[in-house]
């Protein structure tokens, strides 16, 4: 159910859509994936879900209000961004993941969002204000099981620090987490044993915590990614702990080539769409696009594309990618523009002036996906989604058919057609 205040951005494909570029966002295969997600763990164990980058580019509010049922929290990178989500009408609890000024700390005790805290420094400063406010702000550590970013040494040194911090009038230390650098590869050797010294520190914590403020909440511990909640048939029984964080996969994308696909069943939640603005033939010898980088060997029927690098579509697919168009692969020919690229439909002679042209996303039979995308440009799939820029509206569609109705309306009108 999605909260009643949740202000939503309404980008609905009925209200108009995209007449140049625009990313289709399918929310109920996101909600398939949460549905996917939860059945897989074990009764009673929490899903925080992760709407950083504003949803890895989905849109951080409107998959917030998608997988709401399903979730107990969500999880985000930055104060700002959680500040955001609380703008959006999200009453749940939000947990900033990375680090956080000390001068943000009144900011996020006013809106109830608990920051990570790894420094005795910064949680006497968090204290402080906190004392200021008259409230008791909640807080999760972060520990560094392996990955070497932030967090502090699972150690009796770390353990002596957290007795003390956890006496500052102020903080109530709700939760404590790690991440796993390695949890996507098939070998899980090195996340087993830093998951092991995890757990082993996390009931030193606990026992410590509880024995200090007697009633006290269950300590919240996480450490399970979306590489972990796929392959969790392969990691240490009890990795899912008090609350798993569920990332990439909400979104359809499987975390690696390495983990085991058959287990759950993603649907990629997001399409990426334009629209052919132009048809020429070009002669032998013809060179298409900036540098020249291509030149024509034959007659040649070229579409020009009203997407490019400054929408967030990579540079790096230039004389590489390949788009769809009438349900057929069409090269990309020539480097890529900043609003606008050329694709071959020499082979596609049905193609005409404002068909839909798909980027990342299916078209009849044929598929494009992020992955194919990511290893054609030599980036990272997870890139991908959240370069897509501001200026490409996200329309927000439920089933196949009001997808279809957004890109319909989206181009100019048969009337402007002609001019």
């Amino acid at each position: 159910m999605k909260t009643e205040n949740m202000k939503i951005r309404e980008n609905r494909p009925e209200e108009g859509g995209s007449d140049r570029i625009c990313a289709l966002i399918h929310l109920d295969r996101i909600e398939q994936n949460m549905k996917e997600i939860a059945a897989g763990l074990p009764e009673g164990t929490a899903v925080i879900g992760v709407v950083k980058a504003d949803g890895y580019g989905h849109g951080a509010a409107e998959t917030a209000a998608a997988i709401e049922p399903y979730v107990s929290g969500y999880a985000v990178a930055t104060a700002d961004e959680a500040l955001e989500l609380r703008k959006s009408g999200v009453s749940l609890p939000v947990l900033v993941l990375g680090s956080v000024r000390d001068s943000r700390f009144r900011e996020l005790l006013a809106a109830d969002v608990r920051p990570v805290i790894f420094e005795e420094e910064t949680a006497e400063a968090f204290s402080k204000l906190a004392g200021e406010a008259g409230i008791r702000g909640s807080v999760h550590l972060a520990v560094d099981a392996g990955m070497s970013r932030i967090g502090l040494k699972p150690s009796e040194e770390s353990l002596e620090m957290i007795d003390r911090i956890s006496s500052l009038p102020g903080l109530f230390i709700e939760g404590l987490f790690t991440h796993f650098p390695r949890a996507d590869e098939e070998d899980k050797a090195v996340t087993k044993r830093q998951f092991e010294d995890f757990r082993n520190f996390a009931a030193q914590v606990s026992e410590l915590l509880t024995k200090k403020e007697q009633g006290r909440k269950k300590l919240i511990c996480h450490c399970m990614n979306s590489a972990g909640i796929i392959d969790s048939h392969r990691m240490p029984e009890g990795m899912e702990m008090d609350a798993v964080r569920a990332g990439i996969c909400i979104y359809g994308l499987y975390p690696s080539g390495e983990v085991d696909r058959n287990r759950i069943r993603l649907l990629p939640a997001m399409e990426l769409k334009s629209y052919i603005t132009y048809i020429k033939e070009i002669e032998p010898g013809t060179a298409v696009s900036y540098g020249g980088t291509f030149v024509a060997r034959r007659p040649m029927r070229v579409a020009t594309v009203c997407a490019g690098y400054g929408d967030g579509y990579p540079r790096g697919l230039s004389g590489r990618g390949e788009v769809l168009i009438r349900g057929k692969r069409a090269k990309i020919l020539g480097r890529i523009c900043m609003d606008q690229f050329m694709a071959d439909v020499t082979e596609i002679p049905e193609a005409e002036k404002w068909d839909t042209v798909t980027l990342v996303g299916r078209d009849g039979k044929e598929e494009i996906t992020m992955e194919e995308l990511a290893a054609q440009c030599g980036g990272f799939h997870y890139e991908i989604p959240c370069l897509i820029g501001k200026r490409v509206p996200r329309i927000y569609v439920r089933d196949d058919k009001k997808a279809e109705a957004a890109l319909d309306r989206g181009g100019p009108t048969e009337e402007k057609r002609e001019d």
